[in-house]
Parts: C-alpha cells; structure tokens; sequence
C-alpha cells in the first residue's frame, strides 16, 4: 500500500500546483480512502483560488479538511469521492463522499466519511456537497403543494434546489438566468427557464442564488403580496442595496437567509450526517448529471483552474478525475 499521496495546492492567487504529501497509516478509528473523483465548485473555489477571500472572512471560509492559510500557499476543496481501502471492515471497499481537497488518497476519521448509496453513481456523488446546500435551503424556505416559485441565480447551488422543487406536486417552478444558456440546463432539470425580463411574477417564493445585487432585487419583484425571498448568496466583504422603499411595506414581504453551515431550524433534531444522507440519496435521480458540465485528470488541474476562474471554461461542477493507481 503506497504511504504517499497528491495534493492540489494554491501556491500563489492564479496558480496552482500538484505537491507529493506523506500518507500515514490510518489509526483506529480512522480510514484511508482513494480518491476516484473530486469536484470543483465554480465560485467558492475559483474565488479562493483568485485569492479573493475577505480578511473578515477567512475564518468562516475554512474547509473541513484545509491545510494552509488563506489566501496562499492553501489546501482547499470538498467535494471528494473515494473508496475505503483501509479502515473499519464495515467500511472497507465502500465508496464513500468526504468533504476533503483534492488528494489521490488521504486518511480521516471514519465519521468524517458517508457511504455513498449503491443507485448512485460515484462520478455523481461530487454533487453531495452542493445537494445538501438545497436541501437545507428547502428546509428553510418550506415551499407548499401548489406554490409559485422562482429561482434566481442558475448557477450550482441554484440549479440543485430547482432539482428538487421539480419533484414537489403541484408546484410552478421557474429558473431565473441572465444567460440564455442555462434554459438547457433547466429542461434537463425538468422545470421552465426564463430571463430575468421575462420571468413570471406573483410569486409566493423566491430562491435567490445570483450573488447579484441586480438578482436580489429582481427576486423582490417576482413576490406576490407577503411573499418571501430565501437569501442563498454569500457576499463576501460587499454591500449590497436593496429597495425597501416603494411597496416593499405595504405588500408585507420578507427576505430570510439560509445558511448551510447550520441546520435550518425547523429540522433541529436532524444532524448534519442526517442531512448530506439525504442529499446522497436524492442523487440517484439521473437527471442532476446535468449539473457536472466539465471533467478533466488530476494531473490537469493546476491548467484547468486558471479557465475555471476567469470564466473561459464554462462550468457549473467541473468534475475531476484520478488514475486508478493513485
């Protein structure tokens, strides 16, 4: 068993390189786990990579698993996808989801590590990490049978919870993207697209997940009377304006955050590992392959991160693959 591993390191804002790391043997209690995919998040891990993590801001945006400092030299990323080659016997031979960077192999503690159910394919169980963010999101926002929502902000995090409003009976729910490109996105999704200039109104839900301020107050637009707008966007350092003057009083509505570094309220008695199981088995719907619109090697990532972080390379989860002799 090799005792060694490779790690994707930001050396420096913009660049990236591949750094050979020592591999101890797992202890007790501990697994060692092969990686078999890992998957990029377009804008928390380009922004990281840009070294655009706010002073204010470094703490919050700590990986689980991170080694180094913000903004450079860091270990970062949590989408990982591997297969237990040592640890626990219950555990050995399974593929497993860990929120760790991108490794060859790395060594956790084996409650750091969730089996991935066997309807799901390993290349989808990337998704784990952004499903949980939807799921949590939809515990927040509580949609009813029959509600008319929309989703602004067709990006990762916005595409997965439209995923899951798709299997909710009787809703009308609607993708919010100003480009055009994401109606294909949004069909195999199963759920309507439109432009912002274009999206239907009255609504009693709205999902904001643009990261824009002009997303933000188009989603207040979009309410009916006493409607509600769910916050998804993470700001970083800026500030944002929003019109509350106008109607904003007299039609009564509310924007509420979510945030999935907690567990929404109204399910206080899940736990986090109740939450990404859930996520997980969501994932057997094969329609959420839409959401992986790029793969490349390992090896290939200090090349592939600069067009991920400059928008050259159009993705939404860019997918990573690793050598089976990792």
């Amino acid at each position: 068993m090799k005792r060694s591993a490779r790690a994707f390191w930001v050396a420096a804002p913009g660049v990236g390189e591949i750094r050979d790391t020592p591999l101890a043997a797992p202890g007790e209690g501990e697994v060692l786990v092969r990686a078999l995919y890992s998957g990029v998040s377009r804008g928390t891990e380009t922004l990281v990579f840009r070294g655009g993590v706010p002073d204010n801001q470094r703490s919050v945006m700590r990986a689980p698993f991170q080694e180094g400092d913000f903004p450079a030299p860091v270990k970062y990323g949590y989408l990982s996808v591997g297969v237990v080659e040592e640890g626990p016997a219950a555990l050995v031979g399974r593929t497993v989801f860990c929120l760790y960077p991108h490794q060859t192999r790395y060594v956790v503690p084996a409650d750091a590590v969730t089996v991935v159910p066997d309807a799901v394919p390993a290349a989808r169980a990337v998704l784990a990490g952004t499903v949980e963010t939807a799921v949590n999101a939809l515990w927040d926002a509580a949609p009813l049978v029959g509600d008319r929502i929309a989703v602004v902000g067709g990006g990762m995090v916005g595409c997965s919870v439209a995923a899951l409003l798709a299997r909710f009976p009787g809703v009308r729910t609607q993708l919010v993207d100003a480009d055009p490109s994401r109606a294909k996105t949004a069909e195999a999704l199963g759920v309507d697209f439109a432009l912002p200039g274009d999206a239907r109104g009255e609504c009693d839900l709205v999902v904001h997940a643009s990261a824009t301020e002009q997303g933000l107050a188009r989603s207040l637009e979009l309410l009916a009377a006493e409607g509600t707008v769910v916050e998804l966007s993470w700001y970083g350092d800026r500030r944002v304006s929003l019109p509350l003057g106008e109607a904003f009083h007299s039609r009564r509505l509310t924007v509420r955050s979510s945030q999935v570094g907690t567990v929404s309220p109204a399910r206080a008695r899940r736990s986090y590992a109740d939450r990404l199981a859930l996520a997980l088995d969501l994932l057997a719907d094969p329609a959420l392959d839409a959401l992986v619109t790029g793969e490349s090697a390992f090896e290939d990532l200090p090349a592939v991160l600069p067009g991920l972080a400059s928008g050259k390379i159009p993705a939404l989860c860019h997918r990573v693959r690793y050598p089976s002799d990792a």
